[in-house]
Formats: C-alpha cells, structure tokens, sequence
C-alpha cells in the first residue's frame, strides 16, 4: 500500500526520561581499533545521566540497510560503571538491541566498556579495517537521534592512515578526536583505515566543493590509478553537478575498500560512500567498469536517499521501524541514475551501458515465475524480512523474487524518462526532474523527506501526465514479462543471440537462465533453477552440485559444449548431480543452444537511448 501522509517525523519531540541528563553535555565514544588486525574493537562510552531508570539502544535499524539487521550478537563484554562501582543491567525481554540500568543516586555520567567483534571478517583483515560507527555505539532512549551530541575519537594501530568525511579536531600520535556531531550524521559517517592508503582528489575545475577518492587496500600495489579512471571519477562529479544543480555536503569522501577478504558492496552517506570491492580490481582492465557501476550508484544517494528521502523511511531514531514500500524510488531512481552517470562521465562506454540494460532486462523477465504472484511493490514492502536472502533461503530467487525493487526500478525510472521526452515533444528531460526534486540550497547534509503524491506531484511540474496511475500499474503488475518500455522508447528492444555479454568481470555461462535455465558456478555449485526451465524440469533444483556432463567431469567449458552440441543434434544433455547425499542423473531435452541478451536498434524510433547518455558537463 502507498502511504499518502507526510510523517512528521523530523518535528518529533519525544518526552525525555528523568534519567537522560537535560543539559547540552555530549556523549563521549572512544573507539580503539589497535586489535583490529585480530578481528576485535575496544570501545569506551560515557554518557550524561541522572538517577533513575535508564534506557540504552543499540542501533537496530540502519538506513541504507532497510532492515533491522544492526549486528548486535557481535556486542560483547559489556559493563556499565558509575564513579569505578559496577553497575548491573538486564536485556530487554521483547527486544534484544535494548538494554536497561537503575542509574543510582548522585551519578552523573554512566560509563559503558564493551568489545566489537568483526563477525567473519567482513570490514577488516590484517591491514585494514571499515569502521561503520552504528556497529560500535550505544544511545539513550528518549531524545531524537538528531539532537544527541557525540564526542567521538578514534585510535589507530601504529603507522595506519585514514579517510572520512567528518570533521577533523584534533590528531596525536595514533589518536584522532572529531569535532562534536549529532549522532545521525556520526553513524552517516564511516571511517576507513589502514596501513595501505592513498587520497586522490577528484575535485572538476571551477568546482567549489572538495571531493576526493579514499582509498584503502590490502596491498600498495592494489592502490594504482589509471589516468583513465581518475579523469572518469573526475568526470563523474562534473556529471554529478550538471544533472542536478546543486550539492547537499560540505564535501565529499568516495571510500573504497580493496580487498578479497571483506564483503563487498556499497553503503550510501550524505557525504561519503563505503564501497568495497576485490583487491585488485583498479589494476584490472575492467577497472573503470567495476568502479563505475558501484561508485556511481552509491554518489547519486547522497541527493537520492539522503537528502530526498521517503518519509517512511525517516525515522526519528535507529530503534523505530522503517516502512520500506517507496524503495523503487529511493532505490530503483538511484539504480536508474547511477548506470546513466557512468556513461555520461566515461566510465562506462555506451555498449556496455547497452549490455547492462539488456542483462538485467533478462534477469527479470520473460518467464520469470516470481513476477507472476509477487508485484514489484511487495519486493520493496517486504524487504524487511530479508530481501534477496530472507528467512535463510537458498536460491530460488526466480520464484521468490528479491531486491527486484533495485533492477526493475531502473527500468521503470527509464520508461519514465522517455515519458518526460515524449510528451513534451523533447523540451523536457529526466534532468529537469532532477532540478527540481533535489535541488535547492545546499545548507550541508540534511533530510527533505517525501511521499507518494509528492513524487507524483513534483513528476507533473515537469511533464504533466497520468503518472499515479502510471506508477501504480507498474508497482501492482504481476505480468511474467520485464517492464522494457523504456527501451523499446528509447529505439531500442531486447534480443538474444549465441554471442556472450560484453561486460567485464561476466563469463556469461551458457549455462545459466537464459538457456538450459541454471545459474551454475564454475564449480557446478547451482545457485538458481528458474521454475518451469528446462534444467528445472528435469530435476535441477537450487541448491545441487552438478558433477559431470555427458559422462565427463563436469566444468563450464564442457557444458557449455554440451548446449551448443545439443543444438545440432538429437542427443540430449546429461547431467550428473549430487542432492544431499544422493547421486542423481538429469536429461535435459533443449535444443535452442547458447542464449545471451543483447539490446538491437529498433531503426523505426529515433535513438534516444543513447540520447540520454550523452555528456552534459561544461567543457566535456
């Protein structure tokens, strides 16, 4: 259901309970990262109180996430202590991230001691670590998290360096302390460190504001940048700016985290991005693709998603839950814009753009059994159980659908901005969108929440149209076919030939979906078998190991053989398999070979695909 009420959720002025000091003092956090090599933070807290019951949160909710996913079983060894006396606490009983403490009379300050444990190494290895402050602090109930002040510093192992956008006040030693901040722009705000570290200013000329590329990595070699892909990022933000006429940051940290050994992914800030990918990536030759396509995403957050946000996603504070049904707008917008400014900057050339457009095009359709019982809105209203790996589900995302919300709100947001171009006969364009929707007075980072109507509203400035009835026949389809109006508007359609994608970092298995109706790794590992596929019909499922093709062990090259062997001959494909602890044997009776998706001219319209991708800077 869209929600048509602004939640005035920025305006809330909670009842502040008797135990929370009524005083300007701010909450000390020291966060000691010198074991991070061994996988453990130490940390410090002290926080202004009166006597009385007292209330503390661990941040459950985290924005960007969408979920109540704050890594609270990697808290441990916590104590509370008032004047060097140990204080006894006791977990809330219906809800783990709070914790409660009878604060005794004529204590000021309680202070807390607890340890962070880095859970399977996902944000550090032996010579870096990703610091996201969410994961390492406590709060008191009852004030918003905007009026919460931190004094936050951080100690750093001997001979590290480090990068974020916070304020700096003071250095000594391995010590770093920052300027007070309100407690959302703290967690808004990660640090990276490391023994290997390297800064880039990537600021255009004629640019005012500061933007810089930090990066960290498990190796010096790994911090090499290409002319090439500095002049891309460079670019990125000119494109940035053109698109839509305004900044909300002070400036602007891209961090980039380079290693094998942490998860990789991206986490928007106002005024930074965590980025992650694998070590060697900017010294590959799909550099400038890979750095791209993440990058460039998490950018456009910060005026999509942080500075306009739905206001159901607002929340006063990390403990009250999140209603996540606009997420094709905060997530899809982005997912439609970040793609687009990689062409436009050079990052990515106009085929791969193409080629991106047509995988994903593939990926959700046609014939996928998910879309036929699962609207595109429920993958948005459901993503607090989980998104693509909820309830601990393996596979089956074909029929189960994920973060659709992501890939199919870019097609969406591009048949919208062809809609835009139509109607007004070519005098208006996505970016006027932009213009008026985020732009404004940049008053540093702040939150100018939004609703359904207010979107629908802000759409018909630009180009007046039906665009709620537009948007709610795409949010409610259940059409087994992906939504490629944008394309075919564009002059473009989705077609499909034995030729793999041109994409870098893509083997483009024959087979996978397109074909026999598996994604398989090169291991034969199955990591999905699209429902009522020819793989899938025969006894495939998610979740089996295939070990051998037509009587061979099995690799990627030989069954990509055997699929383009089948095609020309009466013979099916033979799969042997492993279920459980069983051995089983699968005939695959397909015989349309190797199968890849591809945008082809559609010469009929004019091109404005690439229209859209064109450079908009000055002086580009």
């Amino acid at each position: 259901m869209i929600h048509r009420f602004l939640l005035p959720v920025l305006a809330l002025c909670l009842a502040v309970p008797a135990a929370i000091a009524q005083s300007s003092s701010a909450i000390t956090l020291t966060v000691d990262t010198t074991h991070s090599p061994d996988k453990i933070l130490h940390v410090r807290e002290s926080i202004p109180v009166h006597s009385g019951p007292f209330t503390l949160y661990y941040p459950k909710w985290i924005p960007g996430e969408h979920g109540p996913d704050g890594p609270i079983i990697a808290l441990t060894g916590l104590h509370f202590t008032a004047d060097g006396k140990e204080i006894p606490w006791q977990r809330d009983l219906l809800d783990v991230f709070t914790f409660h403490v009878d604060v005794p009379a004529g204590v000021t300050h309680l202070d807390a001691a607890y340890d962070y444990i880095e859970a399977a190494g996902f944000s550090a290895t032996d010579k870096l670590l990703v610091l996201e402050w969410n994961e390492v602090a406590l709060y008191p109930a009852g004030t918003p998290s905007a009026q919460l002040t931190y004094n936050a510093s951080l100690i750093l192992p001997d001979g590290w360096k480090y990068g974020t956008s916070l304020p700096i006040d003071t250095e000594s030693g391995n010590r770093v302390t920052f300027k007070p901040i309100s407690f959302d722009l703290l967690v808004d705000s990660p640090v990276i460190e490391g023994q290997y570290y390297r800064v880039v200013d990537i600021t255009p000329p004629g640019e005012p504001i500061h933007h810089e590329l930090d990066l960290v990595a498990d190796s010096d070699a790994a911090l090499a940048l290409t002319p090439a892909v500095q002049k891309g990022m460079t670019s990125l933000v000119a494109e940035s700016g053109a698109l839509f006429g305004a900044r909300h940051y002070r400036d602007y940290h891209f961090l980039l985290t380079l290693s094998d050994h942490v998860a990789h992914f991206g986490l928007e800030h106002h005024e930074s991005n965590d980025s992650r990918l694998p070590e060697r990536v900017l010294i590959s030759p799909g550099a400038a693709y890979n750095v791209g396509g993440l990058l460039s995403h998490e950018f456009m957050h910060s005026w999509n998603g942080k500075f306009r946000r739905p206001a159901d996603l607002t929340t006063p504070d990390f403990e009250k839950p999140m209603e996540t049904d606009l997420l094709w707008g905060y997530e899809g917008l982005t997912d439609y814009l970040g793609p687009m400014l990689a062409a436009r900057s050079g990052l990515w050339t106009p085929e791969q753009y193409h080629e991106y457009l047509a995988s994903i095009s593939a990926s959700l359709g046609p014939g996928r059994p998910g879309r036929t019982w699962r609207p595109l809105l429920d993958t948005a209203s459901g993503e607090p159980m989980g998104g693509g790996g909820g309830g601990g589900a393996r596979g089956w995302l074909n029929w189960r659908r994920g973060t659709d919300y992501y890939d199919e709100g870019d097609l969406v947001w591009l048949e919208v901005a062809t809609i835009i171009h139509n109607t007004t006969n070519g005098q208006k364009s996505i970016d006027d969108f932009c213009h008026v929707f985020h732009g404004g007075p940049n008053n540093g980072p702040e939150i100018k929440t939004y609703t359904f109507d207010q979107l629908v509203s802000s759409l018909n400035s630009v180009a007046p149209y039906d665009w709620a009835s537009f948007l709610h026949q795409r949010l409610n389809s259940i059409s087994p076919d992906a939504p490629t109006g944008g394309i075919e508007n564009g002059g473009w359609k989705v077609t499909y030939s034995a030729e793999p994608l041109r994409l870098p970092g893509r083997r483009g298995n024959a087979g996978d979906t397109y074909s026999i109706g598996l994604q398989i790794g090169e291991d034969g590992a199955v990591m999905d078998s699209i429902v009522g596929g020819p793989a899938y019909n025969a006894g495939i499922s998610s979740g089996v190991k295939v070990i051998g093709v037509n009587g061979r062990v099995y690799t990627h090259d030989l069954l990509e053989d055997a699929i383009a062997a089948a095609k020309d001959s009466s013979a099916p494909i033979t799969l042997l398999y492993v279920t459980d602890d069983y051995i089983r044997n699968a005939t695959i009776d397909y015989r349309g070979g190797a199968r890849y998706p591809h945008l082809t001219r559609d010469d009929s319209k004019p091109d404005y695909l690439d229209e859209l991708i064109k450079a908009r800077a000055a002086g580009r």
